[in-house]
């Protein structure tokens, strides 16, 4: 940002005073409140979102700082604008994993891919002896919330994940979305959007883990013994769905 487009002192310390008024207000709601779902809480909370935001980006554009704490919702998405009465919704999803297990996908893949060309009378072909080839074996036999619900035999780990739920006046015609999915989606026309994350308990797990208490060599010893037997005892996979 040039010098000249740069907001000044003065206009810092104003967004600075308006946080103040706004944490006063908050907290005054707070106070009053009324139930769980007090609409006042809610609108003192917005405006101690904005005030803070703006702060926050005079403060960076000002002096190259910013504020040590963030405010959820900050970034949410702008009020819902679609139809009334949707006669259409999208569902759109995200989940990201993590494969830490490459052996027992490779295996999970291979039982299914021996078990598919079993059945057809014929040798099972090796598409399942890379991992690209595996998960789209997996991926291809198993819907993506029976993999979510079994991502650890599948030899994943759950990362972020994100649903949105889009509303429309009418249903696209057959295929006029697939090259492109997740294009277009109009922020306003979201009903409604459901985030987990990690960066959500990070705060609370390292909490906990300052109470812990526990004999290292005697649990070590137990979790190497179920690996083991995990490894040993899969369970076989239905590939007949």
């Amino acid at each position: 940002m040039s010098d000249a487009a740069q907001p000044t002192a003065a206009e810092v310390r104003a967004a600075a005073e308006a946080v103040k008024t706004a944490l006063d207000r908050h907290l005054a709601a707070v106070e009053r409140r009324s139930g769980e779902d007090d609409p006042a809480v809610l609108e003192a909370f917005n405006q101690l979102a904005a005030a803070a935001e703006v702060y926050d980006e005079l403060l960076y554009d000002r002096y190259d700082e910013v504020t040590p704490f963030e405010i959820p919702g900050a970034e949410e998405l702008p009020p819902y604008a679609g139809p009334e009465e949707p006669n259409a919704i999208s569902v759109l999803i995200r989940r990201d994993y993590a494969v830490v297990e490459p052996q027992r996908l490779l295996a999970q893949a291979q039982r299914v891919e021996a078990a598919e060309y079993e059945a057809a009378g014929g040798l099972a072909e090796d598409a399942a002896g890379t991992v690209p080839g595996a998960l789209g074996i997996l991926f291809g036999e198993f819907e993506p919330d029976e993999i979510a619900s079994r991502h650890k035999e599948f030899g994943l780990e759950e990362g972020d994940s994100t649903l949105w739920v889009t509303a429309a006046e009418e249903t696209p015609e057959a295929g006029e979305w697939l090259e492109a999915p997740f294009e277009h989606i109009d922020a306003q026309g979201v009903v409604c959007r459901f985030d987990v994350s990690a960066v959500f308990d990070d705060e609370d797990e390292s909490d906990e883990e300052d109470d812990l208490e526990f004999d290292e060599d005697e649990d070590d010893g137990e979790d190497r013994d179920e690996d083991r037997a995990d490894d040993q005892d899969l369970e076989p996979l239905d590939a007949e769905k």
